[in-house]
């Protein structure tokens, strides 16, 4: 059985940024395992522009942004497999994974960053009424017929759901020619960024309608058409509010999924919210020596903010396994430090926080605690309160569950509290 310092489950912009960063803090030994034909993840279906702004200060394409990192890990010639499908990973980090050339084979792992990124909610868990004729795709596989397959998956084309990956498909299949009649969404809100909204649809006059669901398909070989009807607070569909919109092709973006199943069979412990491992200040699950980084741990909407989040697992990773190497006096000194952990709270209008804890011990100088709201907020503050107190109060015009949200903590901040028991994040009213 090989053995690798460092096995990354994943070659996306997560698994490709962990990457680079546990070389660059040292670690020679990395193995990429990476189930598609090429490194970049979804990055190489998303032809559109608007990534790396942060990472790179300028605006690049998918496979653009992905190429940047596809490069550095060529160049620093770190080890990947593609074709390369991860079974089963053991608690004591034993790798089951397969491809044609090797069949069924094992990796003993020092350290294991789960960086295997999400998947789109399907038409079986919507419960949508209808026979199932063919014409109804995820937004996703649409965008990989187009962009990648060179397929049009259809000319009349309805919308359920107002993600980002809708949204940039109403306007993808626009510019190809299709007619998108509308774009639904089930929440009095939408589910995407505000500048896809205003660059996607308003731009290309396609309605879109909140507080709305497909409640019947029509077609048995092909889908012919559509019923919307309006739903009521409880997402109900309010009888009397049907309208019929004629189509030969439903698209779904009703939201994305962390691919977990590996992660749970290992014994992680998962967040019932996010549906992804629940981390600590150094993105590591309650595994020892397990880290996960990316849309597996929480659904991002800037990959730039993936390839961060993937920087500091690999670094603490690289660290972890350093600390492997050293003699075993420092390791029994690391976990009697254990003891002083803070668990980061989320209430009132804050779903979850990414860390779930922190040990200010292990901590950067510098923490980034990204969360997202379950509603639209006008006028509110961002509240943090350390135990009782009240600590960060920062004023916001509007936040929604579309975009992502961040605070800041400092090491020299929380060692302060030596007495912290909890941080509660929250909004508040203005």
């Amino acid at each position: 059985m090989k053995t690798y310092d460092i096995v990354i489950i994943g070659g996306g912009p997560a698994g490709l940024a962990a990457a680079v960063s546990a070389r660059e803090n040292g670690i020679q030994d990395i193995l990429i395992l990476e189930r598609d034909k090429e490194l970049g993840g979804i990055l190489n279906q998303c032809i559109h522009n608007g990534f790396g702004l942060h990472t790179f200060k300028e605006e690049l394409t998918g496979p653009e942004y992905a190429g940047r990192f596809i490069k550095q890990v060529m160049d620093l010639g770190i080890e990947y497999k593609l074709h390369t499908m991860v079974m089963d990973i053991s608690s004591d980090k034993i790798v089951t994974a397969m491809n044609r050339e090797e069949g069924l084979f094992e990796i003993q792992a020092g350290a294991v960053i789960l960086a295997m990124g999400c998947r789109e909610r399907s038409r079986g868990a919507l419960n949508i009424p209808g026979y199932r004729p063919a014409g109804i795709y995820s937004a996703g596989t649409a965008q990989r017929l187009v962009n990648m397959e060179g397929y049009m998956p259809g000319r009349e084309v309805v919308i359920l759901g107002s993600g980002d990956i809708g949204l940039i498909m109403a306007r993808r299949m626009t510019l190809e020619g299709a007619k998108v009649k509308v774009v639904a969404e089930l929440m009095p809100y939408s589910g995407g960024l505000k500048r896809n909204i205003v660059q996607c649809l308003n731009d290309y006059d396609i309605p879109l309608k909140l507080s709305h669901t497909v409640v019947d398909i029509k077609g048995k070989e092909r889908v012919e058409g559509i019923t919307l009807a309006e739903v009521d607070g409880k997402g109900k569909p309010i009888p009397g509010t049907e309208e019929e919109y004629t189509c030969d092709t439903l698209l779904l973006s009703c939201g994305l999924i962390p691919e977990n199943e590996i992660s749970r069979g290992m014994g992680v412990d998962m967040n019932p919210v996010t549906s992804g491992p629940k981390v600590n200040e150094s993105l590591e699950t309650n595994i020892e020596g397990v880290f996960a980084c990316g849309n597996v741990l929480h659904v991002h909407d800037l990959v730039d903010f993936v390839s961060e989040e993937a920087k500091t697992a690999g670094r603490n990773a690289a660290e972890y396994v350093k600390s492997l190497q050293a003699d075993t006096d420092d390791r029994d000194k690391h976990s009697r430090e254990e003891a002083a952990e803070i668990v980061l709270n989320p209430v009132e209008g804050v779903r979850y926080t990414v860390p779930s804890t922190i040990n200010p011990v292990h901590m950067d100088e510098n923490l980034t605690v990204r969360f997202r709201v379950g509603g639209v907020y006008k006028n509110c503050y961002v509240s943090v309160y350390f135990n009782e107190e009240r600590v960060i109060h920062k004023k916001r015009p509007v936040v929604a569950p579309g975009e992502m949200e961040q605070i800041k903590l400092t090491k020299e901040q929380l060692m302060k509290y030596p007495g912290l028991k909890t941080i509660t994040v929250k909004i508040e009213e203005a």
